[in-house]
């Protein structure tokens, strides 16, 4: 459960931004996003070695 704390006489809006900061981090939004489609295990890997693919050349420009 994400709480926020809103001191006396702070703008709601800071508030509002705060707990969505929070909502953010802890990545809920986009787990229920992944959730509403079935993505096979083959295609999961397949971006993860591609995504991999990807950082290595990036780290292999700078160094």
């Amino acid at each position: 459960m994400i709480v926020v704390p809103v001191k006396e006489g702070e703008n709601i809006d800071r508030a509002l931004k705060k707990l969505k900061r929070k909502f953010e981090k802890t990545g809920v939004v986009r787990e229920v996003r992944e959730r509403q489609k079935f993505t096979k295990p083959s295609i999961k890997r397949r971006e993860e070695i591609q995504k991999a693919v990807y950082i290595q050349k990036l780290r292999e420009e700078l160094g």
